[in-house]
């Protein structure tokens, strides 16, 4: 796991000034992969104390923007945000309790997906939503159901 020092050569290493608030969100989004912004302020003021809503954006929108987090935002759910940026992998969402896992791209870096007609586009990027139920949903809901 990263240490305070890494979080700040990280900031450092994309142009960022270091903050007090910025590692906290960096830390964070590095110990809760896939956190909605509700959840990484509650683990930042838990660590960190007072810091208001706004400047949470503030810093997840510069983090997300200078490439140390990715936001993901999977049909019907609202924005998350992740430390594993730069390897075009995708996610598995439970339709029950939305959980999200990290699914590795199954062929090549980027983009694993190779559209059939591009439209002269130049793709950097695949993404992919795989759906069902998490190992924890699918036992607890009768087979009949599902």
């Amino acid at each position: 796991m990263p240490t305070t020092s890494d979080f700040e050569r990280m900031l450092r290493g994309v142009s960022l000034r270091v903050t007090r608030p910025r590692v906290a969100v960096l830390s964070a989004v590095h110990d809760h992969p896939h956190a909605d912004t509700d959840s990484i302020i509650g683990a930042v003021r838990t660590g960190f104390g007072g810091v208001s809503h706004q400047a949470v954006y503030d810093v997840l929108r510069a983090l997300t923007t200078a490439g140390l987090v990715r936001r993901i935002e999977p049909p019907g759910s609202v924005a998350r945000y992740e430390a594993r940026v730069g390897d075009n992998h995708h996610h598995v969402v439970c339709r029950s309790c939305s959980a999200i896992a990290d699914v590795d791209c199954t062929v090549g870096m980027k983009p694993c997906l190779t559209a059939s007609d591009d439209h002269g586009f130049a793709i950097d990027e695949a993404e992919v939503v795989y759906w069902g139920l998490c190992p924890a949903c699918s036992t607890a809901v009768p087979e009949h159901t599902v």
